[in-house]
C-alpha cells in the first residue's frame, strides 16, 4: 500500500514538471519585431515605361511604389531628377522619412531597343538571298519594341524589274507617341559562288584553303558557276585563276563616245546611272572599284591527273 501510493506521488510530480514546462515555453519572452526599413533613395535607375513610380526612385517605399510621379526621358536617354524634388513628390503622396544620404539627383535612363542597319535590311529584304542597298546610309535609333518585335511597315513598294524599293516603318517612342522613318534604295537577287582567295596558277590543284564562299548577284552566276568546295578541290586549274579580276555587268550608255571618253551608264540591274572610262567597243569601267574575285566555273578545272594543256 505505501509502495503504491509512494508511486502515485511520484506520478503527479512528473505530470506537474512537466506542466510548468510547457507553461514556460508558451508564456515565455518573444523575440522583438524588426523595425521596418527606412525609405532610400535611389542613385541611378533605368525605366522601360513612360512613366517613373515612387518604386523606381525609392527603395522600401512598399506600398507607395505603385504611384506614378513623373513623366520619363525619351527612349535611349538619359536625364536627372534633383534629390529634393523625388522627396517632395514622395511627401505629396504621404511617404515620409525618406533617406536621401549624399545624393543630389537621381540619373534616370529610358531603355530603349537600339534599330541598326542590319536590322532594316532585315525587315526589308526579309530572305536571306537578297542584298539591300540603300540610297542613304541608315542612321541607328532607339525604339519602344521588346527584343523579339519588329517594325511595322506602314508602306512597302517594291519594282520587280529594277530592284527599287521605297517602305516607311512607324517607330514606337513610349506612349502613344510614334515618328515615321522612311528608306529607298535596291535589292539585287544573290547566291552562294566559290571564288579564290589567291592567285592559282595553271595546272596547280586546288586547295580548301584557296577557296571561299561569298554571295555574289545571281545575274553574276552562270550554270557553270561552282556552289561547293568539293566540286572544286583535288582538280587542276585549266588556266590561272586571280581573284582581282574584276566582275561585268550589263549597262546601257545613255551617251555616245569613243575609247577614253568619260560616259553616263545605266546599271540594269539597279536602275542608277553611274559614270564610267570607255575602254573599248561596247565596254565601260566603272571608276576603281576594289578588287573581287572571279567566281569559280567547271570550265576553268580539270581533274587532278589530266594535263592542264589538253583541249576538248
Amino acid at each position: 500500500m505505501l509502495r503504491s501510493l509512494l508511486a502515485s506521488l511520484v506520478a503527479v510530480a512528473l505530470v506537474g514538471a512537466a506542466a510548468d514546462g510547457a507553461m514556460a515555453q508558451v508564456t515565455g519572452a518573444l523575440p522583438p519585431p524588426k523595425a521596418p526599413l527606412a525609405p532610400t533613395l535611389k542613385r541611378s535607375i533605368t525605366v522601360t515605361s513612360d512613366i517613373v513610380r515612387l518604386g523606381d526612385l525609392i527603395d522600401n517605399a512598399d506600398g507607395f511604389g505603385a504611384i506614378p510621379v513623373f513623366r520619363s526621358p525619351d527612349i535611349g536617354t538619359t536625364g536627372a531628377v534633383p534629390a529634393r524634388r523625388v522627396i517632395e513628390a514622395a511627401r505629396a503622396h504621404n511617404l515620409f522619412g525618406v533617406e536621401r544620404g549624399e545624393i543630389l539627383e537621381v540619373e534616370v535612363t529610358r531603355a530603349g531597343r537600339v534599330i541598326g542597319r542590319k536590322d532594316i535590311e532585315a525587315r526589308i529584304g526579309e530572305v536571306a538571298d537578297l542584298k539591300v542597298s540603300f540610297d542613304r546610309e541608315p542612321v541607328s535609333f532607339s525604339a519602344d519594341l521588346a527584343p523579339d518585335a519588329d517594325l511595322k511597315a506602314t508602306r512597302a513598294a517594291l519594282d520587280p524589274r529594277g530592284g527599287r524599293f521605297d517602305v516607311m516603318f512607324e517607330v514606337p517612342l513610349g506612349g502613344s507617341r510614334r515618328t515615321l522613318v522612311r528608306y529607298t534604295g535596291s535589292v539585287i537577287e544573290t547566291a552562294d559562288a566559290i571564288v579564290p582567295v589567291r592567285t592559282i596558277t595553271r595546272g596547280e590543284i586546288v586547295r580548301v584553303q584557296d577557296l571561299t564562299v561569298e554571295r555574289r548577284p545571281k545575274a553574276e552566276i552562270t550554270g557553270d558557276v561552282i556552289g561547293t568546295n568539293d566540286e572544286a578541290v583535288g582538280r587542276a586549274a585549266r588556266q590561272a585563276l586571280r581573284p582581282g579580276l574584276p566582275v561585268t555587268t550589263r549597262g546601257k550608255a545613255i551617251e555616245s563616245g569613243g575609247e577614253g571618253d568619260v560616259l553616263k551608264v545605266l546599271n540594269a540591274q539597279t536602275n542608277r546611272t553611274l559614270q564610267g572610262v570607255v575602254t573599248g567597243p561596247g565596254r565601260v569601267d566603272i571608276g576603281p572599284p576594289p578588287p573581287v574575285p572571279a567566281p569559280v566555273t567547271s570550265a576553268n578545272l580539270l581533274p587532278a591527273d589530266e594535263p592542264p594543256g589538253r583541249t576538248e
